[in-house]
């Protein structure tokens, strides 16, 4: 609480007036001090019960002090600091700031309180005095001994004794003994509860976000006791609804979309792992492996495919694909996003604030951000085959069938016993692919070495890049001397296709449109060395001619960098390259192959092999090198034969026709689906993480060795023992551990809000300091030990167990009202809070009362309607395929996200785009919602089959009031009363001249209030 306009002045004045106690000139100075705000003595003599540290004294000090006396050493005025009660004490190495039980002789009431202008704190200029109310708590803290305590949210929590109340009756559970607690000590009583229609609609939105049908509701209201209600909730648990209507708040967590975001915000295929966070939330997975899996999966022993798939949650980050930009430098983006992510997940903290500096406000030093980051750091970002079983038994029996199909064509047009036309030229091409095949040696570096990737040797002789890379590689690989006395010709380049790599390789090129591709600008042989010539070499593929770019292979040896061999067209495909060498040589002693890759972007080789051959003017076939093998060996054989025939259907432009069925069935084959997942690197290359000064990219530090944040270092233990994890997996078990003190509190804070509208803690990704404390502290701490406790009365982390208890409970059940004046925030919820629902759930909602909802799940993205317009904003103006058939009407969580153009239905009603993480959506009230509901063309499409549905059912002899009463329970779920049957029936007969008028009323009905709101 220094003053900035000299540095070293607070420390000493206060100093001075607080050493001298002896002198009364020091008495006449103290007096000076007193209590003053805004001119005038404060009266603080009135008793204060009971001041609390966290609850009264710390969002004081964190609200007037911690900028300039917190944790932040480089931001900290003076070397004072308040945050710690070492560094307010003198006697306990820090200044006299706070002396215990003398209020007068303690520097930081004196300056709170001065009126002098140099004095004050905080500073005049740049911040409000402490009010009265603020002062007097200090005052009584400090006269009771000024004794400071660890934040209420770090402190492991204790599950509470359940209170006593005196309205018990009202009582169905513990969740409301703790909320009656609260009211009755405010001397408030809880309101009506809600009727049954509004109940049974407001828990089906709730746990399934969709109403309840008609007959379900009829089925409801013939027996509202506790029993039909609790099997009603179970009912909806076990829905597979339950797991779409909570994967949306999860996903906004996630930070989910389908593209990639930045300018270009090119689509990836991420719907894998949406879908794994359905069908987790489905099963009920616990939440403490429902959030290892995510972190970590890969690292299990035997992990899954489902449990790899699961750690796309951190592979949602942003992926930017500008051509000019350093990868490195967006990777370190992405990192700083994952932690800022984890940290609010499962922490419920703003670490991100420390990106640049310590937290101003919350003790996370600046090294502990990165310590934290070194923990996430160490992995891959490889991609991995995430077909359904049912997609890859298809695509099994088709290929199947192909193989089929194509032996029989073979045996009956290529190697039958009646010559033909086919039958020659085969003939004639399979002779000169003997005449032209040449034997080849795979070569194994002895040593390799990169600018960045990891180069590993395969079993079969074959390299294969993993981790990092740049846009300019440098691959140097030395070679073992070959023993052969021959002269060595020609040096081959197989570029292979593999799983890890992008589109399955054979490059590491990661951008749309280029995905699996790379760019060699230049080859060089060198023998101890010294260059040796290559000449102007073949390549596999076709047409590979000067002028032709990437696949004219002269392009590797023309000093030029901007030149070069890449494979065209659809990548996971396999090339080769060979290159003669201009004066054949023995390679008997050690030579080295350098590979240059350089390009605007990503494009090093991901996966090759490096053959040699000692025959004569070898070439690049475009056979397999197995088959190239077996002719060069000189085998004749039926299989062989039949093997080259294959080779001919598949390629030869003139069996075109033979090949007419089978490109039909290849056709029908499901594209493979390929997913991000993370993947921990190897022991032998680890990543080095650094501090980075100021958080700048281009500011690394020392390096930071990998930890969780001292923060929680000090806490204590688990109980099972010390807790100091070292990678990512022991991370995520720390994390979901009893040693981590606010997972508990804040997954139980996450779903309050899913219910309430607002948490228990209202600031819901943010624990710390800063906080608003709790509203019912103790209800926080009971959730959290009973969903993480594994005994009989504990839910073993179970989320649905959770979501049960809280809506049995009379509290949700309370009728929606206005809150107290007592309580006008309703805070303590005496009523049920109003609240909109959720884009999605408004949407889902409006389909499913139009019977159109599609019930199917999982999937890729769908595309319903919206204005043409949305797409003009994004880069490229990229087509918006509205689709046409049932996937139209799917819900609205499986609707393609596209972050720089979201979906403006949802965008107008607050939903995210996906590009951070977001703890708790707004929800805003503005012209242009009512607008959308009412014009724009999916809900008017909406309205119209929604008309026409009830009229169907209804039947052509119904009656306007009938009609009316079905479109409104459908709807609202309640019966209307007959002033709103009336007003709806006038309305649609004031309508009559339109061409669907009861199309105009459920039109109306969808824009009420009640349609969109919480019953």
């Amino acid at each position: 609480m220094s003053s900035h306009s000299d540095h070293n002045r607070i420390p000493v004045a206060a100093r001075v007036f607080l050493r001298c106690a002896a002198s009364g000139a020091v008495w006449l100075s103290i007096s000076f001090f007193l209590p003053v705000v805004g001119g005038e003595r404060v009266d603080d003599s009135s008793p204060i019960e009971r001041v609390d540290f966290n609850r009264d004294v710390r969002p004081i000090l964190a609200k007037h002090c911690f900028a300039c006396h917190g944790p932040d050493e480089e931001a900290r005025e003076s070397g004072l600091r308040l945050d710690t009660q070492s560094g307010s004490r003198e006697d306990l190495g820090g200044y006299q700031a706070v002396v215990p039980a003398k209020p007068h002789k303690s520097a930081l009431l004196l300056r709170v309180t001065s009126d002098d202008v140099d004095l004050r704190m905080p500073p005049a200029e740049s911040h409000p005095a402490l009010g009265t109310d603020e002062i007097r708590v200090l005052r009584h803290w400090i006269q009771r001994g000024g004794e400071y305590s660890l934040h209420w949210a770090f402190r492991k929590p204790k599950r509470p004794a359940v209170p006593a109340v005196e309205d018990a009756g009202w009582c169905r559970g513990p969740v409301d003994r703790f909320v009656l607690r609260r009211l009755e000590q405010a001397g408030l009583s809880p309101g009506e509860m809600a009727d049954s229609e509004r109940l049974i609609r407001r828990v089906s939105m709730d746990l399934v976000g969709i109403p309840p049908d008609t007959e379900t509701v009829t089925r409801f209201l013939r027996d509202p006791s506790d029993h039909a209600y609790e099997q009603l909730v179970d009912r909806l648990l076990a829905s597979p609804s339950y797991g779409e209507r909570f994967a949306t708040p999860w996903l906004d967590l996630a930070r989910y979309s389908d593209t990639n975001g930045y300018e270009k915000d090119r689509p990836r295929t991420i719907w894998p792992y949406r879908d794994w966070v359905i069908n987790a939330l489905n099963e009920d997975k616990p939440f403490d492996q429902f959030s290892i899996e995510q972190l970590a999966g890969d690292m299990l022993p035997r992990a899954t495919r489902s449990q790899r798939i699961a750690t796309g949650f951190h592979r949602n980050t942003m992926l930017n694909e500008e051509g000019g930009i350093d990868p490195l430098e967006f990777r370190y983006h992405a990192m700083v996003d994952r932690v800022a992510t984890t940290g609010t997940v499962w922490m419920g903290l703003t670490t991100g604030c420390a990106q640049c500096h310590t937290h101003k406000y919350d003790p996370i030093t600046h090294t502990d951000y990165y310590a934290m980051m070194a923990l996430l750091d160490n992995a891959d970002e490889p991609e991995l085959g995430a077909d359904h079983p049912s997609v890859i038994g298809e695509r099994e029996r088709l290929t199947k069938a192909i193989r089929e199909q194509e032996l029989e064509i073979v045996e009956r047009v290529l190697l039958n016993d009646t010559f033909n036309a086919d039958q020659e030229a085969f003939t004639q091409w399979a002779s000169q692919q003997r005449s032209q095949a040449s034997r080849w040696t795979v070569c194994r570096p002895r040593q390799m070495e990169s600018s960045m990737p990891l180069l590993s040797l395969t079993d079969e002789g074959s390299i294969l890049a993993s981790g990092d890379a740049t846009k300019r590689e440098v691959y140097t690989l030395n070679m073992p001397p070959l023993e052969s006395d021959k002269v060595v010709t020609a040096i081959r380049l197989e570029a292979l296709s593999h799983e890890s790599l992008p589109a399955r390789g054979p490059g590491l090129a990661y951008y749309e449109g280029r995905r699996g591709d790379f760019f060699l600008s230049e080859l060089k042989l060198l023998v101890n060395d010294r260059p040796v010539e290559l000449s102007t070499g073949t390549t596999s593929i076709a047409n590979a001619k000067p002028g032709n770019g990437k696949t004219f292979p002269g392009n590797v040896t023309d000093d030029e960098g901007f030149t070069g061999w890449s494979i065209p067209g659809e990548a996971g495909q396999t090339h080769r390259l060979v290159l003669p060498l201009a004066q054949p040589l023995r390679l008997d002693q050690t030579w080295t192959l350098t590979l240059l890759f350089e390009r605007h972007y990503v494009a090093g080789l991901g996966h090759f092999r490096i053959d040699v051959t000692t025959d004569d003017a070898p070439i690049a076939l475009a056979i397999p090198s197995r088959l190239e093998h077996r002719l060069a060996c000189g085998e004749q054989s039926p299989d062989l034969n039949r093997s080259l025939a294959l080779e001919y259907l598949r390629t030869a432009e003139r069996m075109k026709p033979h090949r007419k069925t089978i490109d039909t069935m290849r056709s029908r084959i499901p594209k493979p689906v390929r997913t991000f997942v993370m993947q921990e690197r190897p022991a032998s290359n680890p990543r080095v993480t650094r501090r980075h000064h100021r958080g700048e990219y281009l500011q690394p530090r020392e390096v930071v060795e990998p930890s969780i944040l001292e923060l929680f270092a000090e806490v204590g233990e688990t109980s099972e023992g010390k807790m100091r994890p070292r990678n990512r997996l022991e991370f995520a078990h720390w994390l979901v551990s009893d040693a981590n003190p606010l997972v508990g509190r804040v997954t139980v804070n996450r779903a309050w809000r899913s219910f309430f509208g607002a948490g228990i803690v209202r600031t819901a990704g943010d624990f710390g300091t800063q906080s608003e404390p709790p509203s019912h502290p103790e209800l926080l701490d009971y959730l959290s030990d009973r969903l993480q406790g594994d005994s009989p009365t504990g839910m073993n982390w179970s989320l649905k167990k959770l979501h049960r208890q809280i809506v049995l409970s009379s509290t949700y059940r309370l009728a929606v009202g206005k809150a107290p004046e007592e309580d006008p925030d309703n805070r303590l919820l005496s009523v049920f809070p109003y609240r909109r629902y959720d884009p999605q759930r408004i949407r889902d909602a409006f389909l499913a009362a139009a019977n159109l909802l599609v019930n199917e799940t999982g999937g890729p993205s769908v595309y319903p309607p919206q204005p043409a317009t949305v797409m003009q904003i994004a880069y490229g103006k990229p087509k918006w395929p509205t689709a046409t058939g049932k996937s139209r009407f799917r819900r609205s969580l499986y609707t393609f996200s596209k972050r720089t153009a979201p979906f403006a239905a949802y965008a107008t009603f607050d939903a995210p785009s996906g590009e951070q993480c977001i703890a708790r959506r707004e929800s805003s009230t503005t012209p242009l919602q009512a607008l959308t509901l009412l014009n724009d063309a999916m809900y008017l499409e909406i309205a119209r089959e929604f008309a026409k549905s009830v009229v169907e059912e209804l039947g052509p002899a119904a009656e306007d009031n009938e009609i009316a009463g079905l479109l409104f329970r459908r709807l609202l779920t309640r019966e209307p009363t007959e002033i709103e049957r009336t007003a709806l029936v006038e309305f649609y007969r004031s309508q009559t001249e339109h061409p669907d008028p009861w199309m105009l009323v459920a039109r109306v009905l969808m824009n009420t209030d009640e349609a969109i709101t919480v019953p």
